[in-house]
């Protein structure tokens, strides 16, 4: 009941990620002498001068620029616009889909059948009604797998799972590809979590800065992970900020950096935005399990023969360049 994209990726390079969290980052933190305050909630921003970054605790901190990058929730951008973080009247809006996420240790011997992961492929998608699969190979002998459902807000608690995540999607991808059974019956219930997934409207006409303040990534231009853009378009909003205020030699001309920072990512970071939401709707709710249409016993058979499965029986052959 499903269409399977098997994608070639010969030239894919992962790096572990807690790797880089434990020696690349901690040795950037030490080079560039960064005072870190881990698990202290920002409360509100003052920009009289030098910006003060209140914290919930009462402690104020000051620096030349405050950086909202405090993710889709973003109490910066809240304190910004002057509106709530989260829920009616924040821009943030629900997309209409759940994902159940997992990682984990993938090999033959790992699982209960001898399918175990292809090889010859690092990356599969498989999409059928109103729900599909990912597969990807992190490297190391680590995969990643991605079920998307189309579910109203709020299932992870309305949905019952007695027996647990795991035997609630294989019963869910029941006529699946062997490949989608198989690791997910090699993966541990700690080893997978479900999220809804929520997005935001492009802020073409919302502020992404206030004098010495501004936004990047998710607190901007939260996306669906469709295109696998989120994470990239905030090294790129990254990189803009950086060359906009090294090229900053006044305190007094930092608010005009971070105006052209702005102006510089709207128009990219919008389009992506865009099109993360569109591939998303597209996916689910545009194709369905392929129209066919054959002989079988010298009778005409006839299978799934609607205006979905006739459009994706005719999209399948190039379907592979909306993943590539």
């Amino acid at each position: 009941n499903e269409m399977q994209l098997a994608l070639e990726m010969d030239q894919v390079r992962m790096m572990d990620k807690l790797a880089l969290e434990k020696n690349q980052f901690e040795e950037m933190l030490e080079k560039y002498e960064v005072d870190v305050k881990r698990c202290q909630e920002f409360n509100e921003y003052e920009k009289d001068g030098p910006v003060t970054a209140v914290l919930e605790s009462g402690e104020r901190v000051h620096g030349d620029v405050l950086i909202g990058a405090d993710g889709i929730w973003s109490a910066v951008r809240a304190g910004m616009r002057g509106e709530p973080a989260k829920g009616a009247g924040s821009g943030v809006s629900y997309s209409g889909y759940t994902v159940f996420a997992g990682e984990l240790t993938y090999n033959a011997a790992s699982t209960p059948s001898d399918i175990g992961p292809d090889p010859a492929c690092g990356y599969k998608v498989y999409i059928g009604p109103n729900q599909y699969f990912v597969i990807t190979d992190i490297g190391g002998g680590r995969y990643q797998w991605y079920a998307f459902l189309a579910r109203d807000e709020g299932s992870e608690a309305s949905e019952p799972k007695p027996d647990g995540a795991s035997p609630y999607l294989q019963k869910l991808f029941t006529g699946w590809s062997p490949e989608v059974i198989d690791i997910l019956q090699a993966t541990r219930e700690d080893e997978i979590e479900q999220r809804d997934l929520y997005d935001r409207p492009p802020s073409v006409l919302k502020k992404w800065n206030d004098g010495r303040v501004a936004l990047l990534g998710d607190a901007v231009h939260a996306m669906m992970p469709n295109l696998g853009q989120g994470g990239c378009q905030a090294i790129e909003d990254a990189a803009v900020l950086a060359e906009e205020i090294g090229a900053t030699t006044r305190r007094s001309d930092l608010a005009d950096a971070l105006q052209r920072y702005r102006n510089r990512r709207l128009a990219r970071s919008a389009a992506v935005q865009g099109l993360s939401r569109f591939a998303s709707d597209i996916i689910i709710q545009g194709f369905d399990t392929p129209a066919k249409v054959y002989m079988k016993d010298g009778a005409l058979q006839v299978e799934n023969l609607n205006y979905a499965g006739v459009v994706t029986r005719l999209l399948q052959p190039i379907l592979p360049l909306f993943f590539s």
